[in-house]
Formats: C-alpha cells, sequence, structure tokens
C-alpha cells in the first residue's frame, strides 16, 4: 500500500486575475498552496486551511531562491508577469526584467532544488503575433512572430522552460493562454459591458454603452476553465511540450455585448465612439486545442452565456 504525499504548488503571481482562482482550486483539492505576491500588493483571499501567502519580487534572484529552499514546492504554477501589451510598449525594460530574468531566476532557483518541481508556465498566443486566416485555428506549430515586446518575453519564458526541460530534465509545461475572462476580470471587452450594465442597472450612469470595433471574433475561455487546464497540464501534460489553452468558439464582440445586454434584463444605448477605436484589430483570434485535449483530457466546461452571467452577479455584488 503507498501513501499518497500532499502536493505542495507555488503559485507565482498568485495576487493576479487568473493566479487568484487557480489558488482557491487547488487549495480546494487539498493541496497546500504558497501564493507569492510583490511586496506592495497584499492577495485579498480569504483565510483558507492549507493556504498561505509570502512576498516575493521575481526579479529578487536571491529571495526566489530562498522561497522555493524554504517551501520545497512539488508543483510551481508560474503567472507573475507584467501582463499587459500597452505597458510593454511604453516600458520595455521592466516588462523583459520581469518576465524575462523573473523567469530565469525562478528555472535557475528550480535548478539548486534536489527534487524537481513540475513547472507549468503561463505564456500567451500573443507569442505568435499576426495569423494569416489560412492558418485559423492556429496551432503550436505555427512560427512565433510576436509584435510587441509582452509577445517577445512570453516566447523567451516558452523557449527558457523548453531548455531548462533539454538540459537539466526540469518537468516543464507551458500553456499558450487565449482571451480569458469571468467574474473579478478588469481591462477587457466582457468585463467593461457587463461592469457598465450594472452600473447603468444601479443608475449610476445613462443607459449608454460606449463602445470601440464590435466586428473582431475572439474566444473568451472562462477562467475556471482555464484554471483546471493549468491543473490537467500539471498532472497529465507532456513534459518540454507547449499547448494553446482556448476556447472552443469564437463570438463577435458586438454578440457577446447583446448577449450581456439580454442577460442583465436591461436596455442600453450602443454608442461608437472614435477614441475606443484601434489603429488596427486582428479579425480574429481563435486557437486551437486538438493537442491538450488528446494529451490531458481536457476540454472547456462554460458556455459564454453562463460566463457572462457569473460577471453580471460578481460586479453587481462589487458596485
Amino acid at each position: 500500500m503507498t501513501l499518497s504525499v500532499t502536493k505542495t504548488a507555488l503559485v507565482t503571481g498568485a495576487d493576479g486575475f487568473i493566479g487568484s482562482h487557480l489558488v482557491r482550486f487547488l487549495q480546494a483539492r487539498g493541496w497546500n498552496v504558497i501564493g507569492l505576491h510583490l511586496p506592495e500588493r497584499s492577495p485579498s483571499s480569504p483565510k483558507l486551511p492549507n493556504l498561505r501567502f509570502a512576498q516575493c519580487d521575481l526579479r529578487n534572484g536571491q529571495r526566489v531562491t530562498q522561497v522555493l529552499a524554504r517551501y520545497q514546492p512539488t508543483h510551481i504554477f508560474h503567472l507573475g508577469a507584467q501582463s499587459l501589451p500597452t505597458v510593454s510598449w511604453a516600458n520595455p525594460v521592466e516588462t523583459f526584467e520581469s518576465n524575462i530574468m523573473g523567469s530565469l531566476y525562478l528555472f535557475e532557483a528550480v535548478r539548486d532544488l534536489k527534487r524537481r518541481p513540475v513547472v507549468v508556465s503561463a505564456c500567451s498566443s500573443a507569442e505568435y503575433g499576426h495569423v494569416p486566416p489560412s492558418a485559423i485555428p492556429v496551432t503550436e506549430d505555427q512560427p512565433l512572430r510576436p509584435l510587441h515586446p509582452y509577445g517577445i518575453s512570453k516566447v523567451c519564458l516558452d523557449l527558457l522552460a523548453r531548455e531548462y526541460f533539454l538540459d537539466y530534465e526540469i518537468p516543464t509545461v507551458n500553456l499558450r493562454l487565449f482571451n480569458t475572462t469571468g467574474p473579478g476580470k478588469t481591462s477587457d471587452a466582457p468585463s467593461d459591458f457587463v461592469r457598465q450594465l450594472i452600473r447603468i442597472k444601479k443608475g449610476l450612469q445613462p443607459p449608454v454603452i460606449e463602445v470601440g470595433n464590435l466586428k473582431p471574433h475572439r474566444a473568451f475561455l472562462d477562467v475556471s476553465d482555464t484554471v483546471r487546464g493549468f491543473y490537467l497540464a500539471a498532472m497529465k501534460g507532456k513534459r518540454g511540450e507547449a499547448y494553446n489553452l482556448c476556447a472552443s468558439n469564437t463570438h463577435e464582440i458586438g454578440e457577446l455585448l447583446r448577449t450581456a445586454i439580454h442577460l442583465s434584463g436591461g436596455r442600453a444605448e450602443i454608442r461608437p465612439v472614435p477614441r475606443l477605436m484601434r489603429p488596427s484589430d486582428e479579425r480574429i483570434i481563435f486557437g486551437s486545442t486538438r493537442k491538450i485535449r488528446r494529451d490531458t483530457g481536457w476540454r472547456p466546461m462554460k458556455s459564454i452565456e453562463q460566463t457572462l452571467k457569473s460577471m453580471l452577479d460578481y460586479w453587481d455584488a462589487v458596485i
């Protein structure tokens, strides 16, 4: 009879949108979870059994080494990063320091451990850059040609993880994340829409939603499906491989807005405004998930209607 060993997960970026959901997902499954956060940011998660938080700036290699040596994780979920393309254009040096050097310090600290943890890294669909229509849905074999410093930094993470797998036999898995949304998300179209709809419902703004380009098609994955993808990648993903993590279907942004209005039970005028129009928008962003389905059995469970409803409920409670 073999005794099961309690798994210990270290989650970088635990105070972020996906990280905070992942921390709770793993804790609910009985894992010991250590969430890392920047010193100036304190996580708002409730006190739960087997869950603790530690301050750690990934740009401080000595601190990263100390944390890993102390907690000896069996699994590392690496989500800590500067994650906004717009910020990466404004401050590419800080983006590279956080995303590339921070990741390098992490892998070097892992190399010092006697027991090598599984490392699942949050990479990005931004690594692909512009993809021709003939290559949609994009597969993992598509050339990596990023268009901004953030995308470049994620290519570096992708390659770093693969190198440490090949050279040092560290069991790595990379997830190239496409659009993810859900309760607590900010700064994407669905969250902007539902937040305004709740403000309209509560009389906090006029019944008008100002919008940009509503024609692009995006595949928004519910965050609960995303964190389950991280879990299954850690448990069943092939080491040294990269996987797309994306919703099964795309939706026109305008369709998402109309669905959100319907689910809210209210009414709103949709008003296009020039200041919200981007210089260019990819017509469609959509990734093939055949590989991760085959290797791990993962598949999305939530419909876009379920996701939007959960977001409306979240903002109704928060605003």
